[in-house]
């Protein structure tokens, strides 16, 4: 009889991957992304700046958001660049996280800004308060990809 690897089923791992060309222009659903060491992801608008190379949400902080504001709360719609399927996204500058191949140190919590508002609707801002994931920058180079798995307490060093 076959074995199931549950550890599989109960890992966490990339969920959705958005990036947007320019700052106003909408996020688009990709399934694989490139990151490079202190650049960020290629095609994305934060590629090349100097600290927010890549922002970082848990879907299970979206569902709370969802409970607060009364309805879904879209990972597209949130401007946040890869959603993960579980857990709590470390917050605290320094911290260290991997995704795929792809070490990420946190730099600051990803605030949620005020088009939110407009985009997903009335309240969403303030559903997303301590909900929006984190800023991180890029320490390794590597390619991300929808599936791979996420270690969220990598050791400093």
């Amino acid at each position: 009889m076959p074995t199931v690897d549950s550890t599989h089923v109960d890992s966490i791992h990339v969920a959705s991957i958005h990036i947007a060309k320019a700052t106003r222009l909408p996020m688009r659903a990709v399934e694989v992304v490139e990151a490079e060491a202190g650049r960020g992801l290629v095609g994305d608008r934060y590629h090349g700046t100097r600290h927010r190379h890549v922002t970082v949400q848990s879907a299970t902080s979206l569902a709370e958001a969802a409970e607060v504001f009364g309805r879904d709360v879209p990972a597209e719609l949130t401007r946040r660049n890869i959603t993960i399927s579980d857990g709590v996204v470390p917050r605290d500058p320094g911290s260290r996280i991997r995704v795929g191949d792809v070490l990420l140190e946190a730099v600051r919590v990803a605030a949620p800004c005020k088009l939110l508002d407009d985009t997903i609707g009335r309240g969403a801002q303030e559903a997303l308060r301590r909900r929006a994931g984190t800023v991180f920058r890029v320490l390794g180079s590597g390619t991300i990809r929808v599936g791979d798995a996420v270690d969220l307490a990598v050791p400093p060093g």
